[in-house]
C-alpha cells in the first residue's frame, strides 16, 4: 500500500510537469519589415520547430514603414528586431529598450546613383537630391552626410543646403533616377529592384557605407527593461530573461541553419511574404528576388563575431564605433547607459562569455 501511494504521489507531481512542458510560452516578436529573406533565421526557427523546443510559441509580427520601438515599448510585442541607431536614439528619448542579440554584423545600407551621373565620391553629392527613408532610416545617409560636412534638408536648422533629401517609401522605381541623383538602397533589397528597373551593376555607382566609414550596425533583437525584469512571463513561471535567452539561443539556431540551407530557407520563406516577395521590373520572380536577398543577408550575418563562432555577438570595439560616430555627428547628445546593452541574455543563450 505503502509503494502504491509513493507511486501514486509520483505519477501526480510528474502530471503538472507534463502539462507544463506541453504549454508553450507565447511571446510576440516585431520584426522590422513585411516578412522576406530578410528575416530568413526567425522564419526557419519557426517552421524548424527551434522555438517550440525551447517551450516557446513565437508570433512573428510584420510592421512596414513604422518603427518597431514603438510596438515593442507599448508592449505591443515583446520583442523586436531594429538597427542599432534606432535604438540608441530612443534610449537616448527616455524609452527603457535594451539590446539583447546582434544579428547583422555589416551594414547592408548603400547609396546608388547612375554611373552616368559622373558621380563618383561623397564629396559629389552637394547640389544634389538623395531618396532616403522615414522612421529612423535615414541615420545611416545622415551620418555620411555630418560625417563628410555636407550639409542636408533633414536638418530643419540649415536654411541652405548642401544636400537636397527626398523621402520616399523604400520602392525606389517612385523616385530613382528622374527624382533623386542617389537612392537608399539595401544591398539585400533595394539594389536587386534597382537593376529589375533596367539597370544593371555596370551601370551603377554603389556607396557602401561600410567602406565609407559609416558601419552602423543593423538588424538585431531587442526588448524593454520591464520585460527583463518579469519575475513571471506571462504566467509561465519562467522569468523575462528566461524567455529572452530562450528566444535568442532559438532565433540564432534557425540563422546558422538558414545561412547553411539557403534554398531551403527561401522555400520557407516564399509562402509568407506575399507582395514583397518580388523584385521590380525584369526582376520581378519571387523566387529570384528572394534568393537574391538570401544571399545579401547571409553576408551581413556571416561577418565579424559570427566567423569567430560568436553569432548574436556584439563586439564592443564596433558598439563604442557606432556611439562615437554618432555622438561626434550630434546624432547622440551621450554615451548610452549601461542599461542599453544587457550582454547576460545572450550569454544565457549561448554558453559563451562576452569580453566588455
Amino acid at each position: 500500500m505503502k509503494n502504491l501511494v509513493l507511486v501514486g504521489l509520483g505519477l501526480a507531481l510528474l502530471t503538472p510537469v507534463a502539462d507544463a512542458q506541453q504549454k508553450l510560452v507565447p511571446v510576440k516578436l516585431q520584426l522590422k519589415w513585411f516578412p522576406q529573406a530578410q528575416f530568413a533565421g526567425f522564419f526557419v526557427a519557426q517552421q524548424k520547430g527551434f522555438y517550440k523546443a525551447e517551450g516557446l510559441d513565437v508570433q512573428l509580427l510584420p510592421i512596414g514603414d513604422q518603427s518597431p520601438i514603438q510596438t515593442v515599448a507599448t508592449g505591443t510585442a515583446d520583442f523586436g528586431t531594429t538597427w542599432i541607431t534606432d535604438l540608441l536614439t530612443a534610449r537616448q528619448q527616455g524609452l527603457p529598450v535594451v539590446h539583447i542579440a546582434q544579428i547583422f554584423q555589416k551594414s547592408g545600407y548603400t547609396l546608388v546613383a547612375l554611373k552616368s551621373s559622373n558621380i563618383t565620391k561623397v564629396a559629389d553629392f552637394k547640389g544634389k537630391r538623395i531618396g532616403v527613408w522615414p522612421s529612423g532610416n535615414e541615420y545611416p545617409a545622415v551620418a555620411l552626410l555630418k560625417r563628410n560636412k555636407l550639409t542636408s534638408s533633414l536638418d530643419s536648422t540649415v536654411s541652405r543646403p548642401d544636400v537636397q533629401a527626398v523621402t520616399y517609401p523604400f520602392d525606389p522605381a517612385l523616385v530613382f533616377p528622374d527624382k533623386v541623383d542617389l537612392v537608399s538602397a539595401m544591398t539585400y533589397n533595394e539594389l536587386d529592384q534597382i537593376q529589375g528597373l533596367g539597370y544593371d551593376l555596370g551601370k551603377l555607382q554603389v556607396f557602401r557605407m561600410p567602406d565609407l566609414g559609416v558601419n552602423l550596425l543593423e538588424d538585431l533583437m531587442f526588448t524593454t527593461q520591464r520585460v527583463l525584469d518579469e519575475k513571471n512571463f506571462r504566467g509561465s513561471g519562467l522569468s523575462g530573461r528566461e524567455v529572452a535567452a530562450r528566444l535568442v539561443r532559438a532565433s540564432l539556431k534557425g540563422w546558422d541553419y538558414a545561412v547553411k540551407n539557403q534554398p531551403e530557407a527561401v522555400s520557407i520563406v516564399l509562402p509568407l511574404c506575399g507582395n514583397t516577395c518580388k523584385g521590380s521590373g525584369t526582376r520581378a520572380d519571387a523566387k529570384g528576388h528572394q534568393t537574391w536577398q538570401m544571399t545579401e543577408v547571409a553576408k551581413l550575418y556571416n561577418a565579424g563575431p559570427t566567423l569567430k563562432g560568436m553569432a548574436g555577438y556584439l563586439d564592443p570595439a564596433t558598439y563604442r564605433a557606432n556611439v562615437k560616430l554618432l555622438r561626434d555627428l550630434g546624432i547622440l547628445k551621450q554615451d548610452p547607459v549601461a542599461a542599453a546593452v544587457d550582454y547576460s541574455v545572450w550569454e544565457q543563450a549561448t554558453g559563451k562569455k562576452a569580453a566588455r
